[in-house]
């Protein structure tokens, strides 16, 4: 350990040292054994081994259970103006590099970890970024990681009229920080008027609600996912359970479907997506349902068979290790009932976005709800996330969506 460091050190346990050299960005408030007296929350310390091995620089906050989040594994970087523009081309380029150049206006700029920026997300709808804040560091430093953001873009050709922080979520109080949104200032301009926007992805025209939707207004993560289940989609008959906006359902249709139809508990959410309809002129193909889709389900099998199509994107039915095993049984139930209800023949598009519901549970579910069903899967697709939200190894937490084309037969 070097004394001419200017951050001071933190000394943590042999397991948070394995942890920390296996990739993962965070230190645990009972990995910690010495280092803590007199550290400023919001500060940036040293993580050391207990024999004096340097292992990172972090964010420190003693209000949080994750006492440090790394944002440096290299000793030489100085946390100036130009290391957070740095991070910020970083993350740009990359986006340039893996998406397609259509979706650079509607995508994912800034993945928290993933990205080396603990607790920090940016959505970009057009010309308007959406922000969220989840760390003390981050909060205290948002302002010159924003003007590089801003700068950035602009210096690339990009529009981009106001950033709008979304800060309104609980798990702010857990890093000491209130709850808020609106527009953050940027120095000589006035921010947009509107907080409702339109954005074109896949071809899909939507009203984007960043100010009152949920998250940042919009989910992009499905991108790529939405525009599969629209080529398979073609002159079948969809049915799109837990609809939200109307994404996977409005694919569909563009993608040439007989005809679908959109479920969602939430009248506001099924407003939203007859709106978007609407906007892109296919409510001649589609109709809209407000309906707990537990309860839908169970009663569209004494029916006569009606959908070839069935698409289940669930909310996050568990957000915890606790109550994966109850989260497992949900999800069963709704894949069970979408493949009893399909003939033989047919497709079925099924996602969780749970990082909780691992990937080999999730398996486990499909085989034991089609075994149940009385029925063979056979698969056409194992997908994940789009690229702008980047799955780091070493960071499970950023490896959260699994999403399965098959055929029931």
């Amino acid at each position: 350990m070097k004394a001419e460091r200017p951050y001071p050190p933190i000394t943590i346990t042999p397991k948070g040292e394995r942890a920390i050299l296996g990739g993962h960005p965070w230190v645990y408030d009972a990995e910690i054994t010495a280092g803590q007296e007199g550290l400023e929350d919001g500060a940036i310390v040293d993580v050391c081994s207990a024999k004096g091995r340097w292992l990172g620089s972090a964010f420190y906050n003693s209000h949080s259970k994750i006492r440090g989040r790394l944002i440096s594994r290299n000793a030489n970087d100085v946390f100036d103006d130009a290391f957070w523009e740095r991070r910020v081309r970083y993350a740009w380029e990359y986006r340039k590099s893996v998406m397609e150049p259509a979706d650079l206006s509607c995508c994912r700029l800034i993945f928290g970890e993933a990205d080396t920026f603990p607790g920090l997300t940016v959505d970009r709808f057009g010309d308007v970024l959406v922000t969220q804040v989840l760390s003390l560091g981050i909060e205290r430093r948002k302002e010159q990681i924003f003007s590089a953001l801003v700068q950035i873009l602009r210096e690339d050709g990009q529009t981009i009229r106001g950033i709008y922080e979304r800060n309104d979520v609980a798990l702010r109080e857990k890093e000491g920080l209130q709850e808020y949104k609106g527009w953050f200032p940027l120095p000589g301009e006035t921010p947009p008027a509107e907080t409702v926007t339109e954005i074109t992805e896949n071809g899909v025209r939507y009203r984007v609600d960043f100010e009152n939707g949920q998250k940042t207004g919009f989910f992009l993560d499905q991108k790529y996912n939405r525009r599969a289940v629209g080529r398979l989609a073609r002159g079948k008959t969809v049915l799109d359970c837990f609809t939200h906006t109307g994404s996977f359902a409005l694919n569909a249709a563009l993608g040439g479907a007989a005809h679908v139809t959109a479920v969602d508990v939430s009248e506001s959410a099924v407003a939203m997506a007859r709106q978007n309809a609407v906007l892109n002129g296919l409510t001649d193909r589609m109709d809209f349902l407000a309906a707990d889709v537990f309860d839908l389900l169970p009663q569209l099998s004494g029916q006569p068979r009606r959908y070839d199509f069935i698409i289940l994107d669930p909310p996050a039915f568990t957000k915890s290790r606790k109550t994966i095993h109850s989260a497992m049984k949900g999800y069963k139930e709704i894949n069970y009932r979408a493949m009893k209800l399909l003939p033989r023949g047919g497709y079925l598009a099924t996602c969780s976005c749970s990082h909780f519901a691992y990937d080999d549970l999730f398996r486990k579910m499909l085989a034991d709800a089609a075994h149940d069903a009385g029925v063979q899967l056979r698969q056409i697709e194992a997908r994940q996330q789009s690229a702008d939200h980047p799955i780091l190894w070493g960071v499970p937490e950023t490896n959260y969506l699994k999403f399965y084309l098959f055929q029931v037969v």
